[in-house]
Protein backbone atom coordinates (compact mmCIF):
# COMPACT_ATOMS: atom_id res chain seq x y z
CA UNK A 1 0.00 0.00 0.00
CA UNK A 2 1.15 3.24 -0.93
CA UNK A 3 2.38 5.54 2.08
CA UNK A 4 2.27 2.33 4.54
CA UNK A 5 5.18 2.38 7.19
CA UNK A 6 5.86 -0.32 9.63
CA UNK A 7 5.56 0.29 13.01
CA UNK A 8 2.14 2.35 13.01
CA UNK A 9 -0.86 0.97 13.88
CA UNK A 10 -2.36 1.16 11.07
CA UNK A 11 -5.71 2.92 9.67
CA UNK A 12 -8.68 1.15 10.28
CA UNK A 13 -10.82 -0.28 7.05
CA UNK A 14 -12.01 2.11 4.98
CA UNK A 15 -10.74 5.18 6.83
CA UNK A 16 -9.20 6.84 3.85
CA UNK A 17 -12.25 7.74 2.30
CA UNK A 18 -14.44 8.57 5.31
CA UNK A 19 -15.28 12.06 4.83
CA UNK A 20 -12.89 14.45 6.90
CA UNK A 21 -10.59 11.95 8.02
CA UNK A 22 -7.95 12.86 5.61
CA UNK A 23 -6.62 16.21 5.26
CA UNK A 24 -3.66 17.44 2.69
CA UNK A 25 -0.28 18.81 4.19
CA UNK A 26 -1.35 22.33 2.95
CA UNK A 27 -4.74 22.34 4.94
CA UNK A 28 -2.71 20.65 7.91
CA UNK A 29 -0.34 23.85 7.90
CA UNK A 30 -3.89 26.34 8.35
CA UNK A 31 -5.76 23.87 10.93
CA UNK A 32 -3.04 22.98 12.99
CA UNK A 33 -0.48 25.23 12.68
CA UNK A 34 2.58 22.69 11.35
CA UNK A 35 4.45 22.71 8.41
CA UNK A 36 5.03 20.30 5.78
CA UNK A 37 8.77 19.62 7.22
CA UNK A 38 6.59 18.29 10.68
CA UNK A 39 4.39 16.09 8.58
CA UNK A 40 7.51 14.49 6.56
CA UNK A 41 9.35 13.74 9.83
CA UNK A 42 6.13 12.10 11.05
CA UNK A 43 6.46 9.89 7.79
CA UNK A 44 10.09 9.45 8.86
CA UNK A 45 9.88 7.85 12.38
CA UNK A 46 6.35 5.77 11.55
CA UNK A 47 4.17 7.52 12.65
CA UNK A 48 1.94 8.41 9.82
CA UNK A 49 0.55 6.76 6.96
CA UNK A 50 0.20 9.00 3.77
CA UNK A 51 -0.26 9.07 0.42
CA UNK A 52 0.88 10.89 -2.51
CA UNK A 53 -1.81 13.40 -4.56
CA UNK A 54 -1.18 16.74 -6.96
CA UNK A 55 -3.53 19.16 -8.05
CA UNK A 56 -2.77 21.18 -11.28
CA UNK A 57 0.56 19.78 -11.40
CA UNK A 58 1.16 20.37 -7.79
CA UNK A 59 2.20 17.88 -5.56
CA UNK A 60 0.76 17.42 -1.72
CA UNK A 61 0.81 14.92 1.21
CA UNK A 62 -2.53 13.23 2.20
CA UNK A 63 -2.56 11.98 5.58
CA UNK A 64 -5.07 11.03 8.36
CA UNK A 65 -6.60 13.51 11.02
CA UNK A 66 -6.67 11.23 13.79
CA UNK A 67 -2.67 10.09 13.19
CA UNK A 68 -1.97 14.06 12.78
CA UNK A 69 -3.40 14.64 15.88
CA UNK A 70 -2.35 12.08 18.07
CA UNK A 71 1.75 13.27 16.25
CA UNK A 72 0.77 16.52 16.85
CA UNK A 73 0.10 15.54 21.26
CA UNK A 74 3.10 13.56 21.32
CA UNK A 75 5.47 16.16 20.03
CA UNK A 76 3.87 19.40 21.03
CA UNK A 77 1.23 18.52 23.79
CA UNK A 78 -2.43 18.19 24.33
CA UNK A 79 -2.61 21.85 25.03
CA UNK A 80 -0.83 23.00 22.04
CA UNK A 81 -3.80 20.89 19.96
CA UNK A 82 -6.17 21.59 21.88
CA UNK A 83 -5.30 25.53 21.62
CA UNK A 84 -4.58 25.36 18.09
CA UNK A 85 -8.26 23.58 17.54
CA UNK A 86 -10.39 25.78 19.37
CA UNK A 87 -7.92 29.15 17.66
CA UNK A 88 -9.40 26.98 14.21
CA UNK A 89 -12.91 26.36 15.13
CA UNK A 90 -12.88 30.12 16.33
CA UNK A 91 -11.66 31.26 12.88
CA UNK A 92 -14.96 29.41 11.12
CA UNK A 93 -17.25 30.59 13.33
CA UNK A 94 -16.36 33.95 12.97
CA UNK A 95 -16.15 33.97 9.17
CA UNK A 96 -20.16 31.92 9.30
CA UNK A 97 -20.99 35.10 11.81
CA UNK A 98 -19.55 37.56 8.94
CA UNK A 99 -21.26 35.61 6.36
CA UNK A 100 -24.66 35.76 8.22
CA UNK A 101 -24.29 39.76 9.13
CA UNK A 102 -23.75 40.41 5.61
CA UNK A 103 -26.81 38.25 4.34
CA UNK A 104 -29.23 40.01 6.91
CA UNK A 105 -27.57 43.36 5.77
CA UNK A 106 -28.60 42.53 2.28
CA UNK A 107 -32.61 41.49 3.22
CA UNK A 108 -32.69 44.31 5.79
CA UNK A 109 -32.25 46.64 2.42
CA UNK A 110 -34.34 44.42 0.59
CA UNK A 111 -36.95 44.25 2.68
CA UNK A 112 -36.68 48.49 3.20
CA UNK A 113 -37.35 48.49 -0.42
CA UNK A 114 -40.17 46.54 -0.74
CA UNK A 115 -41.77 48.13 2.06
CA UNK A 116 -41.22 51.62 0.43
CA UNK A 117 -42.38 50.61 -2.85
CA UNK A 118 -45.69 48.84 -0.97
CA UNK A 119 -46.72 52.14 0.52
CA UNK A 120 -46.38 53.84 -2.66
Amino acid sequence: MPGATKGIDMAEYGEWNRKGATLSDVTARSEYGVSREFIIKGIKRGKLEYREGAIWGNPYLRVLRSQLETFISEERGKGFLSTVKNQSELKKINKEISKVRKTLTALQARKAELENNAAV
